[in-house]
């Protein structure tokens, strides 16, 4: 299992004390240290649409230009966007073979991990 995220998220720190107190082992994939590519974010957009990952609730959202806001038309700009600013990625991102989730739900995970 994969998770993506900033260590310094209040969210990414639930799930990632959530995993240890639950014992489920995890990678975790640092955005601001290792940054995510077009592709991951292409994947990601396949499988889930990039709404679902693109927090526009979020202050980097909240401190873009107003052009840039306009000027995200469609997936790729949004993407690129998103590859660029990867705080604006809903966080954590959790990959667990085909289970794919943004942000934490101790409901979500207790059912996925069987937990």
């Amino acid at each position: 299992m994969k998770v993506y995220g900033i260590t310094n998220c209040n969210t990414v720190q639930k799930a990632l004390d959530w995993f240890k107190q639950n014992q489920i082992s995890y990678e975790f994939h640092d955005f601001k240290k290792l940054g995510i590519s077009l592709e991951k974010l292409n994947e990601w957009d396949t499988k889930a649409g990039y709404e679902k990952f693109m927090n526009k609730q979020g202050l980097t959202w909240k401190q873009l230009d107003p052009s840039v806001k306009e000027s995200i038309t469609g997936k790729q700009p949004a993407l690129e966007l998103l590859g660029q600013k990867t705080s604006m990625i809903k966080r954590p991102v959790i990959e667990d073979g085909s289970f794919l989730f943004f942000g934490f739900d101790e409901a979500v995970y207790k059912q996925h991990f069987n937990k």
